[in-house]
């Protein structure tokens, strides 16, 4: 009878995968023994794997160069990283030995580039694509960039007024952008997004501000769909309309060169999962080229800004099952030794889903629990797995501690928890482990940063 842990998993799906393999009933992450860091560095603990992060760039990078031969697409392609999703150093000097270009949201992130620069890590013939809100403080530090001499700094509009701040504070000829305000997916809250500029007044805010300009030349055509770059109707409109606007422009003699497609890919949360990025590429590539195609006009170059694709599967999380509550006769709670709430955020505030694995014992027989955390919140849980809505482990064991690991993790969580502040009801901060190869292939392993420890936190309180 196939009744292990194991059978469970294979038979579900196919497996083992890319990432995740099983030997002697202990996982294995991209060829890497997980037993064999626990044993070094006890857990909790969170990893990022540096190799994942180019490997990420490029195959993004093939799937559009593949793209644009075959469709003989005459524009270039940029891939860009979005900073705010991990703004770790480790991460951004990954990104540029890749030589992405840089997407900013906010006035400390030129600070960043500024530091990266010093470095020698980020030169300056760089896309800089600043995004967001622009506050006076952000506009200045965007004229700092320039004067370092960064030559292909781009403000991407959000507002009418941010504009007119630009023009006071920047006396040199720029290229600017102009980010479209999308309308939102219909299940949102609220119809258009609440950045950018309305689809119907942007060809009537070129004329009035932009064109002609004297310093200022509109190079970009920017928008941005929160749910990501996905094949439904819902994005496919927001395309058309984005392109129309495009079209408009051109027609009105805007000199349009980049297209700035917002939106992320999505990130595999779950082992059966299965997209198809050639074909939404393909799609994307055919429907800018025939817009451009039919105003008579060069194929633009095209920009993406992938931020969680970039970084979220070099990432994950590794717990130890500390203990089994058994509430009634059906509901087990496994007790993990840190929080969810902390250490995957998003997971307790929007309900993301990660893959979630053991990573021993997958010989043994299993069971249906709970996952849940070490506050004492009520909603610092995890209880729904991606394939049956419902967690199965290995039978809990108290003489023989269970590891599970959260996989696909790495954006956003350390800069949404406060990393380094303090955590709900003092769970400190994980460590933080950097995993990567020498030049003869093995594998490197060091401490980013240890566990946050009392002392540090009772500083910040003032104790």
């Amino acid at each position: 009878m196939k009744n292990k842990y194991q059978d469970l998993i294979e038979q579900t799906f196919d497996f083992p995968q890319e990432e995740f393999s099983v030997e002697n009933g202990e996982l294995s992450y991209r060829g890497i023994d997980m037993n064999a860091l626990i044993e070094k560095y006890g857990t909790p603990f969170r990893f990022t794997y540096l190799p994942v992060i180019g490997k990420q760039i490029e195959r993004c990078r093939n799937w559009f160069h593949s793209s644009m031969k075959k469709q003989d697409y005459k524009g270039k392609y940029e891939y860009c990283y979005c900073t705010k999703s991990s703004h770790f150093n480790f991460v951004l000097e990954e990104c540029t030995k890749h030589k992405t270009n840089i997407e900013t949201s906010s006035a400390f992130d030129i600070d960043i580039l500024i530091a990266l620069h010093k470095k020698g890590k980020l030169d300056k013939d760089t896309y800089v694509l600043c995004n967001g809100y622009k506050t006076e403080v952000y506009i200045k530090k965007i004229k700092e960039l320039l004067e370092l001499g960064f030559t292909k700094v781009i403000p991407v509009i959000d507002n009418f007024q941010e504009f007119d701040i630009l023009d006071e504070q920047i006396d040199q000829e720029l290229e600017i952008g102009i980010r479209i305000a999308s309308e939102e997916d219909p299940k949102f809250e609220f119809y258009t997004s609440r950045l950018g500029i309305g689809y119907k007044d942007v060809v009537s805010f070129y004329n009035w501000k932009l064109k002609d300009h004297k310093k200022f030349k509109l190079s970009m055509l920017h928008f941005f769909v929160n749910t990501g770059i996905r094949d439904n109707a819902y994005y496919w409109n927001e395309l058309h309309k984005f392109v129309s606007v495009y079209e408009n422009l051109i027609k009105n003699d805007a000199d349009i060169t980049y297209l700035n497609v917002g939106g992320g890919f999505p990130v595999k949360n779950t082992l059966a999962f299965d997209f198809d990025y050639e074909y939404l590429v393909d799609e994307i590539i055919g429907q800018i080229k025939m817009s451009a195609d039919h105003v008579d006009a060069r194929h633009p170059d095209i920009f993406t800004e992938f931020g969680s694709f970039t970084v979220a599967e070099a990432g994950g999380m590794v717990y130890t099952i500390l203990d089994q509550k058994k509430q009634n006769d059906r509901e087990k709670w496994n007790m993990i030794n840190s929080s969810f709430m902390t250490t995957l955020p998003d997971a307790w505030a929007i309900s993301k889903r990660f893959i979630m694995l053991p990573i021993n014992r997958w010989n043994e027989k299993y069971e249906r629990v709970f996952l849940g955390g070490l506050t004492c919140d009520s909603d610092d849980y995890y209880n729904s797995e991606q394939h049956t809505n419902a967690i199965y482990l290995p039978v809990y064991n108290k003489k023989e501690p269970m590891h599970v690991g959260f996989f696909n993790c790495g954006a956003y969580q350390e800069s949404i928890s406060g990393y380094g502040g303090i955590k709900h009801c003092l769970i400190p901060s994980p460590k933080h482990i950097l995993l990567s190869h020498d030049e003869n292939g093995k594998l490197v392993d060091e401490l980013f940063a240890p566990q946050q420890t009392s002392e540090e936190m009772l500083k910040i309180l003032g104790y």
